[in-house]
C-alpha cells in the first residue's frame, strides 16, 4: 500500500532541521569573525571617540571626546604628509607590481622545460615573513656595507655609496621597491590564472589573421584580462594602503617622517605615543580608504555585468 504525501508538519521539521545543521556549520566560521574581527573593529571605533591613553589603564575611565579626535588628526600637518607618502607608496608599488607581475605571468604562459619549478620558487618572497624580506633589504641597502652599493662601486655607476635609507627621498624609493620585490609574486600568480582561461583558439585566430603580438595583445589578452586586472589592482590597493611591517623593519618611518605612511603614523600614535584614542581614529580613517578601494571594484565590477 502506498503512502500519501508527507503531512506538512514533517516538511516543516525537515526544513528547519536542515537550516539548524547549516547553521551549526556555520556557527565555528562566525564565532571566529565576531571575536577576532568584529569585537576588535567595534572595539576601536568606540576608543575613537574617547581620550584613550595609558592613564585609562590605572584609572579605567576614558572621558567621551566626541568628534575632537577625528579633527586633530585630519587639521594636522603629520597628517597631510602621511597622506601624501601613502598615495606615493600605493601609486609606486602597485604601477612596479603590476607592470612586472603581467610581464612575468606573459613569460610562463610559454611552456618550456622546468618552468613550473620557476613559478615555484617565484612565490618564495611572498611565503617569507615580512620582517625577515625587510631585514635582508635593510642589510642589501646599507650605505656603507650594503650589497646593492657594492656591485654598483665594482660596475662604476658610482663613486660613493647611495644613501637608500638615510636619504629622505632615497627612503621612500627604497620601501617602495622592496613592497614592489614582496608583491610581484602575488600579481604574478593571480594574472597568470587569468591568463591561463584565455581559450587558445583565440589567439590562433588571431595569429591567422596576420596579428602581430603588439596586436595579439591589445585585441586579444588585454581584453579578457581585464577582469582579473581589476581584482589585482583593488587588493594590491587594499594591502599596500596598509602596509606596516616593512616600513617599520626597513626605515622607521624616517629619515626625518620620509616614509611615515598613515599605517605607520597610527601605530606611533598607539604604540610609541600611547594616544590610543587619537591612533584608533586614524586607524578608522585607515579602513574607510580601503572600503572605498572595495567600492569602487565591486561598482566597477556591475558596469561590467551589465554592459
Amino acid at each position: 500500500m502506498r503512502s500519501g504525501p508527507r503531512p506538512a508538519p514533517d516538511r516543516r521539521r525537515a526544513r528547519l532541521r536542515e537550516r539548524v545543521t547549516q547553521w551549526l556549520f556555520l556557527l565555528p566560521a562566525l564565532t571566529y569573525l565576531l571575536l577576532f574581527f568584529g569585537y576588535p573593529l567595534v572595539r576601536n571605533v568606540v576608543m575613537s571617540f574617547q581620550r584613550y591613553t595609558t592613564t585609562t589603564f590605572y584609572t579605567g575611565t576614558a572621558p567621551f571626546v566626541g568628534l575632537r579626535n577625528y579633527a586633530d588628526v585630519l587639521s594636522s600637518d603629520m597628517f597631510r604628509e602621511a597622506l601624501l607618502t601613502t598615495v606615493l607608496f600605493t601609486a609606486g608599488s602597485l604601477a612596479g607590481q603590476f607592470v612586472l607581475g603581467l610581464g612575468i605571468a606573459l613569460f610562463f604562459r610559454r611552456r618550456f622545460p622546468l618552468g613550473g619549478v620557476l613559478r615555484s620558487l617565484l612565490l618564495l618572497p611572498w611565503l617569507l615573513p615580512l620582517v625577515v624580506s625587510g631585514t635582508t633589504w635593510r642589510w642589501m641597502l646599507d650605505t656603507d656595507s650594503g650589497v646593492v652599493n657594492r656591485v654598483l662601486r665594482d660596475l662604476h655607476l658610482v663613486s660613493s655609496g647611495i644613501p637608500w635609507l638615510t636619504g629622505t627621498s632615497q627612503a621612500l624609493v627604497s620601501v617602495i621597491l622592496v613592497n614592489i620585490w614582496v608583491g610581484v609574486p602575488f600579481n604574478t600568480a593571480l594574472l597568470y590564472g587569468g591568463l591561463q582561461d584565455i581559450p587558445e583558439h583565440l589567439y590562433e585566430a588571431a595569429k591567422l589573421d596576420g596579428a602581430g603580438p603588439l596586436a595579439v595583445f591589445r585585441h586579444v589578452t588585454w581584453p579578457l584580462l581585464r577582469p582579473v586586472t581589476g581584482v589585482v589592482l583593488v587588493l594590491g590597493a587594499v594591502y599596500t594602503v596598509k602596509v606596516l611591517d616593512i616600513i617599520l623593519v626597513v626605515t622607521g618611518g624616517g629619515p626625518a617622517e620620509a616614509t611615515q605612511t598613515l599605517a605607520t603614523r597610527s601605530y606611533a600614535l598607539s604604540f610609541e605615543q600611547f594616544d590610543f584614542g587619537r591612533g584608533a581614529a586614524l586607524g578608522n580613517v585607515l579602513i574607510l580608504v580601503s572600503l572605498v578601494f572595495a567600492l569602487v571594484h565591486l561598482r566597477a565590477g556591475r558596469r561590467a555585468r551589465n554592459a
